[in-house]
């Protein structure tokens, strides 16, 4: 006796598309405009609406010595979870609470030096209405985002940001669409307003986005990458041109650096100085360094970014660039096949 499950499942039967006849996709067409023209008129009646209250929003975030913490149900939960990230990666710290956790132990994180923003279009939710009186026991400003004036959260609050649109984009009046675009927007004005008040630089915006390819182009430096002490490929001005040509190959860097007597350097030997002297002298045994090098090549700072380097390199379509002291003497040299394989680009 078979041991096989006798429990059948319908096998899965790819789904026949059905192809859109071309006045229907008109019709499609233009629904979907229409619900971004929606949307576009909520942003605009947003910005017009837009009065001191925004002002007074920003004083208080910025005067605040701990968190601001942002709670919202629903949809505006979701939109106070993204507001919460943007202000925490541009030099706000911010935390989400879920209003229906917060008033079963998670109001605990609050502290008296904290700050509340509060999202509910309607003003009346009721995990947010619940967490009001604690909210106003721990004595902490509350900045109300909601889109009736009269609302409970209103009246409550210290500042109301005023979110109401004039229509959904849902055609049932039910799902939050315009209102959660303009909550967003609303968000990304405090934050980048914030972010330049406090004088916010790349470089800070670089220490809260390590990884990836923004943290990478906003934080490698060209001393991370370059090549140094005994990896450098150098020669002196009186080596032999073939001695240097295996010093350019030894070391694969497609050059050399050219130094005087002291050690600073005069120029560097490229795989394409190479190829152009070969052509001009008939003995490899008697070329001059001096006259086939490149002299004065292109240099870059170690501190400098290595997107930097990447362009500068770009620009000048060229693979290396050297690294000086400021008397001259060779540091380093990152070749653009070093940077991209940081995955930069």
């Amino acid at each position: 006796m078979s041991n096989a499950s006798t429990n059948s499942f319908p096998s899965a039967q790819p789904e026949t598309l059905s192809v859109t006849a071309p006045d229907a996709q008109d019709v499609l067409l233009a629904r979907a405009r229409g619900v971004v023209d929606i949307e576009i008129q909520a942003l605009e009646d947003l910005k017009a609406q837009m009065d001191d209250q925004f002002v007074r929003a920003v004083e208080l975030i910025e005067a605040c010595t701990g968190r601001v913490v942002i709670t919202g149900m629903g949809k505006s939960g979701h939109i106070g979870k993204k507001i919460a990230a943007t202000l925490s990666s541009t030099g706000t710290p911010s935390y989400f609470l879920h209003p229906a956790e917060g008033s079963h132990g998670d109001l605990g994180l609050l502290t008296q030096q904290d700050m509340v923003i509060a999202i509910s279009n309607s003003g009346e939710t009721p995990e947010i209405l619940g967490i009001l009186p604690l909210v106003k026991r721990f004595g902490v400003p509350l900045i109300g985002m909601t889109g009736k004036a009269s609302s409970t959260l209103a009246q409550q609050s210290d500042v109301v940001l005023n979110i109401a649109v004039q229509q959904e984009a849902c055609p049932l009046g039910l799902a939050p669409t315009a209102s959660t675009t303009a909550t967003l927007a609303l968000g990304d004005a405090l934050a980048v307003v914030l972010l330049e008040r406090r004088g916010f630089s790349p470089d800070d915006f670089a220490l809260f986005h390590p990884a990836g390819n923004l943290g990478k182009r906003l934080l490698l430096r060209v001393s991370d990458v370059m090549h140094t002490g005994d990896s450098l490929p150098r020669v002196s001005l009186d080596t032999p041109f073939l001695e240097a040509l295996m010093e350019v190959s030894l070391k694969k860097l497609g050059m050399a650096i050219v130094l005087d007597a002291q050690g600073l350097m005069q120029g560097i030997l490229t795989d394409g100085d190479v190829r152009r002297a070969l052509t001009r002298f008939s003995d490899p045994r008697t070329i001059p360094l001096a006259e086939v090098m490149t002299v004065s090549p292109k240099q870059i700072e170690p501190e400098a970014l290595a997107v930097t380097a990447l362009r500068l390199m770009e620009t000048h379509k060229i693979t290396v660039l050297v690294s000086c002291s400021p008397q001259g003497q060779p540091i380093g040299v990152v070749h653009m096949h070093d940077i991209l394989k940081t995955g930069i680009s």
